[in-house]
Parts: structure tokens; C-alpha cells; sequence
């Protein structure tokens, strides 16, 4: 079969190389499966990098999140058993984690459905406890984290002001369905969110970028607001003033996805249940920007790695080499 693999680390479009490779062969637990969409996420290009805290063996093959097909034809969303990711023609997977995949999206948008997703409904409803009739800010709103923040939000009932870098963006953010759009490149963030919020400031900031977007959310946070630390999309994590929490009386509040599947998988399954009843409603459906070939995947993870990208960058391997839909 065809695999990226990564031997050295480095930017993705330099250290990733397709090669042909043996299919890999499930462990105890685990299940082989044919990739039908791979869904490009940040820790893809992290793991390039060698930067991000899990750090599988070289060589390895990047893709933590797919929609795949099991042997008896079942459509499932998974995520890869690393070092054999996603961005392959298959992968394993550990049997127990397997979620079925909501027939109401294509192969793309079930592989984007997860990750992003559940990180967005951990956020908001477990961490922020975010209530219909508050404000949400949602920090690079038009990308794959922060547009599933922005339908989750909307889902709830928030008004969404969406942060954002670029008119491109600002276009994609008001499809989106937020209600206030900034655009960071030519406004003054706090200045507008604090307009739009008549001064009294965003009761829950979800945070995927950190660096210069933490400190404005620590200005234009309301009093009892909470920060959802998601990530550090801008390469600098910030280092907060708790003294500054504690004079204006919010909360700063850090989420790591991952460590449901280990502490309570539970929640991440009715997560699931949730979020496949909203996408048969149509209230959230992942923003596919750009769906890929497999030969294509280097320079699509670079993409991203790059933050030119809009919504999710899928690799789907059926594609024809040289083409994207």
C-alpha cells in the first residue's frame, strides 16, 4: 500500500515522503481499516515538527483522526494507532474506540466530525458550562477547531462574535452563522468586542491560537467569563497573570481532549451521540474546504501547517493523483 512517512523531523512538505509499504498488521485489540477520508489536524503538523507531547517512533505516518471502512463494509470514524496514521491507504485502529459514522455526512465531513468536534462540545458545555443567551468569542473562527466552535456555539443558543484574520476568512466566518465578525488585520479586537458587547465583554472565550489572542481575551473577558484554553495554533503559549484573573473575577480553564478516552470514555460516546443528532438535524456539518488526493497530502498538511487554510482539509485516497475536489 501507499503511506506517508515521516523519517526526520521538519516542516511537513520537507520531511513528509510517499512511499509503498507493508499494510500494518493489527495488535491485540486492534482492527485494519481502508481509509476512505483522512482529516487534516494541527498535532499532524506538530508531530512533523517533533513538537508535539506524543511523539511516535520514526518513521511514522501522520493522521490521528479518519473516516474508515471496516472488513465487513461498516463506515466508522477513528483515530489511527500511531505510528500508522491516517494519511495512508489503511490504518489500525483500536477496536474498543470505533464510532459509527453518521450517515447523514460523506466520507470528507465524517472524518472531520470527531477531533474538532468533541473538542468543542468538551469546551463549551463540560468545561464552560456555556448557557443560551450568553456570548461566546471564538478565536480563528473560520479555521477546522474554531468553525466547530462557532456551530456548537450557535447549537446552544450563544451569540458567536467570531475572531478571525483576513476578509477571506470574515466571508467564510458569517457563512459560519456568527453573529459579529471580526476581522483581526484591520480592527482593534478589544475595541470591537467590547462595542459589540455594549462594554460588558465575551462570558465564555474559546482559545485555539494563545500567544497575542489570550491576552486580548483577557480584556474583553465579562465578569464570571471563562477562557477555554484549546491550543496554541500561533506558536506562543502565553503565560497568564492570575492576579489579573482574580481582580476581574473570571476563570481560565484548560482542555485536553484526549484524556476523556482514557478517564471517561463514556462522555466521549455520548459526545458522540450529540453530535450525530445534530448533524441529522443539519445544525452542525464540518466545513470541508478542500478535499485532496493521498499524493497531495505533504503539501495540504503544509497548508495547514502555513494557517491558509479555511474549515478542514481532508485527504481522501480514492481520488485520482493530481487532482482535488
Amino acid at each position: 500500500m501507499q503511506a506517508w512517512q515521516v523519517h526526520e523531523n521538519g516542516e511537513p512538505s520537507e520531511v513528509m515522503r510517499l512511499q509503498d509499504v507493508e499494510r500494518p498488521t493489527p495488535g491485540d485489540g486492534q482492527v485494519l481499516l481502508k481509509v476512505r477520508a483522512a482529516n487534516i489536524n494541527f498535532p499532524d503538523v506538530l508531530m512533523c515538527r517533533g513538537h508535539y507531547q506524543v511523539r511516535p517512533p520514526l518513521p511514522f505516518t501522520p493522521g490521528v483522526e479518519i473516516c474508515g471502512e471496516t472488513e465487513d463494509g461498516r463506515r466508522v470514524i477513528a483515530n489511527p494507532a500511531l505510528p500508522h496514521g491516517g494519511l495512508a491507504e489503511y490504518a489500525v485502529a483500536d477496536a474498543a474506540a470505533l464510532l459509527p459514522a453518521p450517515e447523514s455526512l460523506d466520507d470528507a465531513e465524517v472524518s472531520a466530525l470527531h477531533i474538532g468536534y468533541q473538542t468543542g462540545w468538551f469546551g463549551l458545555h463540560r468545561r464552560a458550562r456555556l448557557e443560551a443567551g450568553e456570548t461566546l468569542l471564538v478565536h480563528a473562527a473560520a479555521g477546522g477547531v474554531g468553525s466547530a466552535a462557532v456551530q456548537l456555539g450557535k447549537a446552544a443558543g450563544a451569540t458567536v462574535i467570531g475572531v478571525v484574520g483576513g476578509a477571506d476568512k470574515a466571508a467564510v466566518a458569517r457563512e459560519l452563522g456568527c453573529d459579529v465578525v471580526i476581522d483581526r488585520r484591520s480592527e482593534d479586537v478589544v475595541s470591537a468586542v467590547k462595542e459589540a458587547t455594549g462594554g460588558r465583554g465575551a462570558d465564555v472565550i474559546y482559545d485555539p491560537v494563545g500567544g497575542e489572542a489570550y491576552t486580548q481575551s483577557t480584556k474583553v473577558v465579562a465578569f464570571e467569563g471563562r477562557i477555554v484554553v484549546v491550543g496554541f495554533a500561533s506558536g506562543t503559549i502565553p503565560s497568564p497573570g492570575l492576579n489579573h484573573a482574580l481582580v476581574k473575577n473570571y476563570s481560565i480553564l484548560g482542555l485536553h481532549w484526549g484524556l476523556y478516552n482514557t478517564r471517561n470514555p463514556k462522555l466521549v460516546q455520548h459526545c458522540h451521540e450529540q453530535l450525530t443528532e445534530l448533524a441529522a438535524r443539519g445544525v452542525v456539518k464540518p466545513l470541508v474546504s478542500e478535499r485532496a488526493p493521498l499524493d497531495g497530502a505533504a503539501a495540504a498538511v503544509q497548508r495547514v501547517a502555513d494557517g491558509v487554510t479555511t474549515g478542514r482539509v481532508v485527504v481522501v485516497p480514492s481520488l485520482e493523483n493530481g487532482a482535488a475536489a
